[in-house]
């Protein structure tokens, strides 16, 4: 079993559903409010951890009454958190709004998760590591000592997730094998629009261009495009299902697709085991409790298969 290491966010999720956003200035009345256990990090450890991968989660709760419960959620799906710290204050905090469409809107409170230092996540936590996994909902300086410190201990796929979205600094590229981004985010840093699989691949170049190794730009309902340094590129169809709450699903797209380019899998299998894992996620409500196991995602791309044409 590879071993996976995630170093990011962990939050709490208030979930509030709604019929339709409201506009500006605008009250509406919300059809029930849940408190979910999140974050990018969790979120993407719980699914390579669901996946298939031995996963070891390092970031940080606060010393709130949500703490155990954060804990408690990453340990029950199989997560280590050995490397989780505490820290005074709150835990970080998200404010999701899912209407009735399965789309949603984020607002994050940082909490704890702005206390991530890099001390936090030295190298005995990362060594020996098949792949780590980054995002930006923790400072800037850690992931970046994450980085190199994974270029320094050797044989660690660096993959990082730059969300929420914001301009990476020129040394950092050179220093991702993979960075994994949703149309939105390829817009912000690349420059250009991203609404098909085309431009996705022109703008996962781009990306390429300034260092990094592999890029994979996710398009939602119309698939996910994957681009390597010497040129080759592909594009992976999304799954075809009614989709009921998106909140997950990239994070279970970042997760699956670790643990699959972990275990050796071809670039294409890779993606066609994370489209099938993200298109279970969107079926179902919540984060980490709507990410599907190893033997769903199979079961997911069998079911597909046996579909006619």
């Amino acid at each position: 079993m590879s071993r996976i290491v995630v170093v990011g966010s962990i939050n709490m999720d208030i979930v509030n559903r709604v019929d339709s956003f409201p506009l500006p200035g605008e009250t509406i009345l919300g059809k029930g409010v849940a408190y979910l256990p999140g974050g990018k990090g969790a979120n993407q450890a719980v699914a390579a951890a669901r996946a298939g991968g031995q996963v070891e989660m390092v970031g940080a709760v606060g010393e709130d009454s949500f703490a155990s419960a954060l804990l408690d959620s990453l340990e029950g799906y199989g997560v280590g958190i050995a490397g989780v710290a505490k820290k005074p204050g709150s835990s970080g905090l998200a404010f999701i709004t899912v209407a009735d469409s399965g789309e949603n809107q984020i607002i994050l409170a940082a909490g704890s998760n702005g206390e991530v230092r890099p001390e936090d996540a030295g190298d005995s936590l990362l060594a020996g590591a098949a792949a780590v996994v980054l995002q930006n909902e923790i400072p800037w300086e850690t992931n970046l000592a994450v980085m190199k410190a994974c270029r320094r201990l050797g044989g660690i796929r660096l993959v990082y997730n730059p969300a929420p979205v914001r301009p990476i600094p020129e040394e950092a590229y050179g220093l991702v094998d993979l960075l994994v981004v949703n149309e939105t985010e390829a817009e912000g840093l690349a420059g250009i629009p991203v609404s098909s699989p085309e431009e996705a691949e022109a703008a996962a170049k781009v990306l390429i261009g300034r260092g990094a190794g592999s890029a994979v730009v996710t398009l939602g309902s119309k698939g996910a495009v994957y681009a390597e340094a010497d040129g080759a590129s592909l594009f992976v169809p999304a799954r075809k299902v009614k989709a009921v709450d998106t909140t997950a699903a990239g994070d279970t797209f970042i997760g699956a697709l670790v643990v699959a380019g972990a275990e050796g899998k071809r670039a294409a299998e890779a993606m066609a085991f994370a489209a099938a894992a993200s298109a279970v996620t969107v079926t179902r409500s919540g984060a980490q409790a709507s990410i599907p196991s190893r033997d769903e995602i199979h079961r997911k791309l069998a079911e597909d298969d046996r579909k006619p044409e």
